[in-house]
């Protein structure tokens, strides 16, 4: 009976904080692209905005730059190129590809996808906002993690999402389309076949991904509509979750200590049909 209690408290908590966070953001936040965006055709970087740890919207040691339709968010420091308008209901596509390696790198690559971002920025450890992370680490490509940020007054900013779950032999809860209806709460959430025990080291692979080889490109598709998220990763489907909480906001690519490289990048208007 506890344990009942406990999850119907948390579901009703979290349920609480989305329906909080909804009337913060505003129902009519974010345009429905009616065309295909391509921020990175653009001769330079000011279709974004940017943000670092260290120099907040300035830029001194050249962190991000945009050559050729190639976005490159280099290792200098944290931080994320943010697109100027907010979005919902979209299909975002855009591949990347890792850079130069780091003398004293031990662990995984590491970079993501923010994916509604709302709040100031970098209210999240000076670095972020709030937002829906699309991992693309090497050997969790496809996790989510919420980004709990804040608001202009300080006061907590956060993000939810609700999930059809099973606990894998590891304890550690992954998206399973049968799975039990779960609500998620500033907690990472692995994608389907996230290897049990993955170490996390540099440049290893779990023993299913799906994403390319170390110098390849890899395509990631995130299909946001009407509070469902869907991850694809080389056109596979890895996550998914709904109920999202924000529902909209701006698209972020992720500079976290590794260089990464961006191409390709496609806002279009969703489609339920799209393959």
């Amino acid at each position: 009976m506890r344990l009942l209690v406990n999850r119907v408290f948390r579901v009703v908590v979290a349920s609480l904080l989305a329906a909080t966070l909804s009337q913060m953001v505003g129902a009519d936040d974010g345009i429905v692209p009616k065309e295909v965006v391509r921020p990175l055709s653009h001769p330079d970087i000011g279709q974004f905005t940017t943000w670092l740890k260290k120099t907040g919207r300035d830029d001194p040691d050249k962190v991000f730059r945009l050559e050729n339709g190639v976005l490159r968010c280099g290792d200098e420091d944290l931080g994320y190129v943010a697109t100027k308008q907010s979005y919902r209901d979209y299909h975002l596509s855009v591949e990347y590809k890792w850079g130069r390696k780091n003398p004293t790198d031990k662990y995984v690559r590491n970079s993501g996808i923010l994916l509604n971002g709302i709040g100031p920025d970098g209210s999240q450890s000076g670095v972020w906002m709030t937002s829906i992370e699309c991992q693309l680490a090497q050997g969790c490509e496809g996790d989510l993690i919420l980004i709990r940020g804040k608001t202009a007054e300080g006061q907590p900013f956060p993000a939810t999402i609700t999930s059809h779950v099973t606990n894998g032999p590891d304890g550690k809860p992954r998206w399973n389309a049968t799975g039990t209806k779960t609500v998620y709460s500033g907690r990472q959430f692995w994608w389907s076949k996230h290897q049990p025990g993955f170490k996390e080291l540099i440049d290893t692979r779990g023993d299913n991904d799906v994403a390319s080889p170390l110098g390849e490109w890899t395509k990631v598709e995130c299909l946001c509509h009407q509070g469902r998220l869907t991850i694809k990763v080389n056109g596979v489907v890895v996550n998914e979750c709904f109920d999202v909480q924000p529902a909209s906001g701006k698209i972020l690519l992720q500079s976290e200590g590794h260089e990464v490289f961006f191409r390709n990048m496609e806002i279009r208007p969703f489609k339920s049909n799209a393959p």
